[in-house]
């Protein structure tokens, strides 16, 4: 198993954030990230590169697409041991991504409050959060995935002593994923089926 040696960080709940990305950076490992977690990141004096610069593709659509996009997925979902996977990354100048940590837009927090809009709750479904944690926790032999920053602690100690995580710890964490997107996509559904479309304007203006 190779060391890692790119992760992708993109966090809702930036908690022990800085310490985590000082301690990546510190063993060698380049970080990616977006938005308000790439400026957290980079205050707390560490280097890091936006996720437009990488993929050479500006954020747009108010955040709607920032992750979203082949350099991106690629990077993650190639299996390692794959030559057919390998030659097509090397022709199309794909690059690994080793580790992610994401976290998901709060939507039912956002629901949760009495004024909570149609548009508020649609905004709040994230989109770009869970598929890179889909594809990180499917491709959990090569990619090491972080949706809670309680294994943050966990995931360093195993870096700090073989370059990489155990494929115990990957598989744990991929599990962990599956259960989070199920919950909530369950969360979203639940709510919405609550929602009478006809008595409720979406967009404004309607």
């Amino acid at each position: 198993m190779k060391k890692i040696q790119r992760a992708l960080i993109s966090l809702t709940d930036k908690s022990g954030i800085e310490h985590f990305a000082s301690e990546l950076a510190r063993l060698g490992i380049d970080i990616l990230s977006t938005g308000g977690t790439a400026q957290k990141i980079r205050a707390a004096g560490i280097a890091v590169t936006d996720v437009s610069e990488f993929t050479g593709f500006p954020e747009m659509l108010d955040g709607r697409v920032k992750t979203l996009h082949p350099k991106v997925h690629g990077g993650i979902l190639n299996q390692r041991h794959n030559a057919e996977h390998q030659r097509q990354c090397a022709e199309h100048g794909l690059e690994n991504i080793d580790l992610v940590a994401v976290n998901l837009y709060a939507f039912e927090k956002t629901v949760a409050h009495p004024d909570c809009s149609l548009a508020d709750a649609i905004e709040n479904i994230d989109i770009g959060g869970p598929t890179l944690l889909r594809a990180s926790a499917k491709n959990f032999h090569d990619v090491t995935v972080i949706v809670d920053p309680v294994d943050y602690p966990q995931v360093l100690h195993e870096i700090e002593e073989t370059g990489n995580t155990t494929l115990k710890t990957r598989f744990r964490l991929a599990t962990k994923v599956f259960a989070l997107t199920s919950r909530y996509d369950t969360a979203i559904s639940a709510w919405l089926e609550r929602v009478d479309i006809e008595k409720n304007a979406y967009f404004s203006g309607e």
